[in-house]
C-alpha cells in the first residue's frame, strides 16, 4: 500500500517531477502546508514582499526560459493582489501557473475566511482558471494546468486550492505523467501554400506575436527571414506599430502587399488612431492556435483579403515554415533586396539628432543621454538582459538599447513589474548582467522587491529616470489641457537610491552624462541589487517619424 501523503506532497512531487527550480511566494495561512512539503526538496522558494510580484517573477522566467513560471499565494487579499500581474502576463502571453490558497472545500458557500470566488476572478485576465475539488486530483491538476500554461497561445493558468484538499490525506499513488496535450500543427501543405505566397509577393511581412517571437519561435523565424528575405517583426508593445523600438516601421508597413500574422492579433497595437495600419489592398495569412482570431481578423479586415486561415499551433508553425522555405530551390525566391532594405531602414532609423542631445551643466539628463551612456556599460556583454518599464521613460530605453533578451511590460500598458522581473531574469539567467530601465513613479510599485533581492543575493541594476512626474499623464494633461491645467501628476524628486541602500543594496544618484559610465561599473562591482537614480528631464516619449519625429 502506497504511503498516505498530503495534498501538499502531492503538488511538490509533481514540481519536482517536472523540474520546476523555484517557486515564487509570499506566506499565507492556506499554503503553509506547501511550505511544509518543500522542506528537503530540490525547490527554492522565493519568498517577496508583494504577491504581485511574485506573479511577474513567474511571468519572466515563462518568457525567458520558455517553461511555465511558478507562483504560490494566499487566499482573499492575497490572491486578489494578483489579478493586475495576471492580466500583465495574459498580454504578453507569458505561460505560468499561479496557485492560490483558498477556504476549505467543506465550508463551501458557508462564510468561511477569506472566502471568495477566486477560480471566478481570474476567468478574465487567465487562460484557464478552476478549483481542484480533491485529493486525488491535485496531482493530475497540476499537470494539465502547467500543460495548458504552455501549449498553444501560452498563457498563465489559474489553480485554486482549497486547505482542506492541501492539507487532507490520500494512499492513491501518484500517477505517471500524461502526454504532451493534442495540437494541430501545421501541415506541409499549408506551409508551402504560405511560402508560396511569401516568395512571391513584391513586399511580404511576416508579424509575429509576443510568444512567437520569443525562444525556439522567435529563433526560427530570424533563420526564415535571412533565408528568404522576408522581413520578420516581433511585435509585443502595448504602443503597437508605434513602438519606438521600431523606428518608422509604421511608414512602411501600409505598402506591404501580403502579411503573415503569426500568432498576431489584428488588435489596437495594428490600429493607430482606430485606423487599421495595413494597406487597404494588403493580403493577410493568418497562422493562429485560437480560431475566434481568425474569425476577428475577418472583421478587422475590411476590404484586405484573407487569403490563408490556419488554426493550428503558432509556436511549432514557424519550424514547419522554415522547413517548407528549405524545399524550395533558393531561385524560386523573388528578389526582394530592395524591400527588407526599406524595411531594415525604417526600423534601424533614429533622428541623427539624438546623438547631439546634451544637457546643460547641472540640468537633468535628455532621456537619450541617460540610456545611450547606460548602453555602452554592457555594449559589448553577449549576456545582458535588458527590462524596460514604465511610461515616457520606458518608452525612450526601448528606443535607444537593445540587447539579447528583453523583458517589457507588454501589450497591457501596465507599468511596476520591472523590478521583479529583473530578479527573476538574474535567477533564470545567473551569469547574465540584468539592467532594468524605469521611471521614478514605476520605482514605487515595488521597491520592497529589493530585500527579497538582497535576501535571495540576486544582483541586478536599476536604472530610475526621475522626472518627478507620471509623466505620461501629465503628458497628456499638456497635450489635451495645456500647461496651465495640469494636475495630480507631479512627484518628488525622491532619493530612491538611499531607498535601496538602507534594504542592503547599493545605491547612487547620478547628475552628469559623464558620470553615468564609472557609476554602472561601480553597480556592477558592488554584486548587490543596485539603483542608480539619475534625474531627467519631464518630456514626452519619442515618436519616431523620418519627418518630423516627435522627441
Amino acid at each position: 500500500m502506497s504511503p498516505r501523503r498530503r495534498g501538499a506532497d502531492a503538488l511538490v512531487a509533481v514540481l519536482v517531477e517536472l523540474g520546476t527550480q523555484h517557486v515564487f511566494t509570499l506566506s499565507g495561512n492556506q499554503i503553509m502546508s506547501v511550505f511544509d512539503a518543500v522542506i528537503d526538496m530540490p525547490i527554492e522558494l522565493i519568498h517577496v514582499r508583494h504577491e504581485a510580484a511574485a506573479v511577474h517573477m513567474a511571468d519572466t522566467w515563462g518568457r525567458l526560459t520558455g517553461q511555465p513560471g511558478v507562483a504560490l499565494v494566499t487566499a482573499g487579499p492575497g490572491f486578489a493582489n494578483c489579478l493586475s500581474a495576471l492580466y500583465v502576463a495574459r498580454m504578453a502571453e507569458a505561460p505560468l501557473v499561479l496557485l492560490s490558497g483558498c477556504s476549505p472545500a467543506a465550508a463551501s458557500d458557508q462564510g468561511a475566511f477569506q472566502q471568495i470566488p477566486q477560480a471566478a476572478m481570474a476567468e478574465p485576465v487567465a487562460k484557464a482558471t478552476w478549483t481542484v475539488t480533491s485529493v486525488n486530483a491535485v496531482a493530475d491538476d497540476m499537470r494539465r494546468a502547467l500543460r495548458i500554461a504552455a501549449s498553444g497561445r501560452p498563457g498563465p493558468v489559474h489553480l485554486s486550492l482549497p486547505v482542506d484538499v492541501l492539507e487532507g490525506l490520500t494512499d492513491e499513488p501518484v500517477a505517471p505523467p500524461e502526454g504532451d496535450m493534442e495540437l494541430a500543427i501545421l501541415s506541409e501543405a499549408s506551409a508551402d501554400r504560405i511560402v508560396d505566397a511569401l516568395a512571391t509577393a513584391n513586399a511580404p511581412l511576416v508579424l509575429a506575436g509576443p510568444s512567437c517571437g520569443r525562444g525556439v519561435s522567435g529563433e526560427r523565424l530570424r533563420e526564415l527571414a535571412l533565408e528568404t528575405g522576408v522581413p520578420t517583426i516581433h511585435m509585443e508593445s502595448p504602443r503597437g506599430v508605434n513602438d519606438p523600438s521600431l523606428g518608422a516601421f509604421a511608414e512602411v508597413l501600409p505598402d506591404a502587399d501580403v502579411v503573415a500574422l503569426l500568432g498576431k492579433r489584428l488588435d489596437f497595437t495594428l490600429q493607430p488612431r482606430g485606423q487599421l495600419a495595413l494597406g487597404v489592398t494588403s493580403r493577410l495569412l493568418v497562422v493562429d492556435s485560437e480560431a475566434y482570431v481568425s474569425r476577428q481578423a475577418r472583421d478587422v479586415a475590411g476590404n484586405r483579403r484573407v487569403e490563408i486561415d490556419e488554426n493550428v499551433d503558432c509556436t511549432s508553425a514557424a519550424e514547419v515554415l522554415l522547413r517548407a522555405t528549405r524545399r524550395r530551390q533558393a531561385s524560386a525566391y523573388a528578389p526582394r533586396s530592395d524591400w527588407a532594405q526599406r524595411v531594415d531602414e525604417a526600423i534601424s532609423y533614429r533622428p541623427v539628432e539624438w546623438n547631439e542631445l546634451r544637457s546643460s551643466p547641472g540640468q537633468p539628463l535628455h532621456a537619450v543621454e541617460l540610456c545611450r551612456s547606460v548602453a555602452q556599460s554592457f555594449a559589448t556583454d553577449p549576456n545582458t538582459v535588458f527590462v524596460s518599464d514604465g511610461g515616457e521613460f520606458g518608452q525612450w530605453a526601448q528606443a535607444c538599447v537593445d540587447g539579447p533578451r528583453r523583458v517589457i511590460n507588454g501589450p497591457s500598458g501596465a507599468i511596476g513589474g520591472s523590478i521583479p522581473f529583473a530578479i527573476a531574469a538574474r535567477l533564470a539567467f545567473p551569469d547574465a548582467r540584468v539592467v532594468a530601465f524605469l521611471g521614478d513613479g514605476t520605482f514605487g510599485f515595488h521597491a520592497m522587491e529589493y530585500d527579497t533581492a538582497v535576501r535571495y543575493d540576486v544582483p541586478f541594476v536599476a536604472v530610475v529616470g526621475n522626472d518627478a512626474a507620471w509623466n505620461a499623464e501629465y503628458q497628456i494633461q499638456l497635450r489635451s489641457y495645456g500647461e496651465g491645467r495640469t494636475i495630480g501628476c507631479e512627484l518628488r524628486s525622491s532619493d530612491y537610491d538611499q531607498v535601496v541602500t538602507a534594504l542592503g543594496g547599493h545605491g547612487e544618484r547620478v547628475c552628469a552624462a559623464g558620470e553615468v559610465g564609472p557609476a554602472m561599473k561601480r553597480a556592477f562591482s558592488s554584486g548587490k541589487p543596485a539603483c542608480l537614480n539619475v534625474p531627467i528631464r519631464r518630456i514626452a516619449a519619442p515618436v519616431v517619424r523620418r519627418q518630423g519625429t516627435v522627441c
